[in-house]
């Protein structure tokens, strides 16, 4: 199949157009400047370039790789500094709105796309209340912390626009917590140096479940959504969702560093904000079972405790 990619020189990128020039699709990268042509080129993948902002651009893109599937990647996520959540995730939030309208707005009117797929994000957004572990058919966060609202809102604008193009077969694929090469756990990144120096504490009862995915398995399941998806929404996680206070301290025994420090969540909020609180204490996970039935897709890293490691 034909397939565009936008957003697709990041961190998901890098192992995205490979998989999909390997199983045999022709790929085309929608890149926003002349000096990324080249990186989606090693890649396997014909770079067309488009600012996602400017839909003129977009559009000409779209014609110009008449995609059969296109996926959308589009992501800004740098260092995410938690006591200022609302301006780490801005960008990105722009992009998760004008820059999917813009993409479903060339796909309709150059028309042949069969599928459209988008990333979000099943790490931080479900409803805070009911059990631990949450799956497709849970809500977002209905009243999120005022930091995270707008990340949360433009999740629910992404959602609601690719599910509800009746004219393309819609999915969305919520990814969780990414791991691995190129991204903020990466080995020797300084999330983990952080955590290595004791300057990541447990805070509260550290009850906030987080479910991971490795960048690799989450391309992998990509693959498979483009190939075997149905509409409708996936959680892209591994197999073992975790509360803080379980994974924190042993990933920091892997990193040969001593036990977190715990601190009450007053104190946790005065150093990493309310959006930090909320991701240590109140955070719920997600079930894959859905993703592993109808995709056909098993993570080849089931559990973030053989796959998260200080060494590449």
């Amino acid at each position: 199949m034909r397939i565009l990619v936008a957003g697709a020189t990041g961190a998901m990128g890098r192992e995205l157009l490979p998989r999909l020039a390997e199983a045999g699709h022709e790929v085309f990268a929608m890149v926003r400047g002349e000096s990324a042509k080249a990186a989606a080129s090693r890649l396997g993948a014909v770079p067309v370039v488009a600012d996602a902002l400017d839909r003129a651009q977009v559009e000409a893109a779209v014609r110009e790789a008449a995609p059969e599937v296109i996926i959308d990647q589009l992501t800004a996520i740098g260092h995410i500094d938690t006591r200022k959540f609302e301006r780490s995730f801005a960008a990105t939030d722009r992009l998760r709105t004008e820059g999917t309208d813009n993409l479903l707005a060339a796909a309709r009117a150059a028309g042949g796309v069969r599928r459209f797929i988008a990333q979000s994000n099943g790490a931080f957004t479900y409803a805070r209340t009911g059990g631990p572990v949450k799956d497709e058919q849970d809500p977002l966060d209905p009243a999120p912390v005022a930091p995270m609202a707008s990340m949360i809102a433009a999740i629910g604008h992404l959602e609601k626009a690719v599910l509800g193009a009746a004219w393309t077969e819609g999915i969305v694929l919520r990814y969780g917590a990414f791991y691995g090469p190129g991204t903020s756990m990466a080995p020797g990144s300084e999330q983990l140096e952080m955590i290595r120096r004791r300057k990541f504490p447990v805070v509260g009862d550290g009850g906030g479940v987080w479910s991971f995915i490795h960048i690799a398995d989450a391309a992998e399941a990509t693959v498979a959504a483009v190939e075997n998806g149905g509409r409708g929404v996936y959680n892209i996680v591994d197999d073992d969702p975790a509360p803080v206070a379980e994974w924190l301290p042993e990933l920091a025994a892997k990193l040969g560093a001593k036990k977190p420090m715990r601190v009450p969540r007053f104190v946790g909020r005065l150093a990493a904000g309310t959006a930090g609180v909320v991701l240590m204490t109140e955070l719920r996970g997600a079930s894959n079972t859905k993703a592993k039935r109808e995709l056909a897709w098993q993570p080849t890293h089931p559990t973030w405790r053989q796959g998260l490691t200080p060494n590449p």
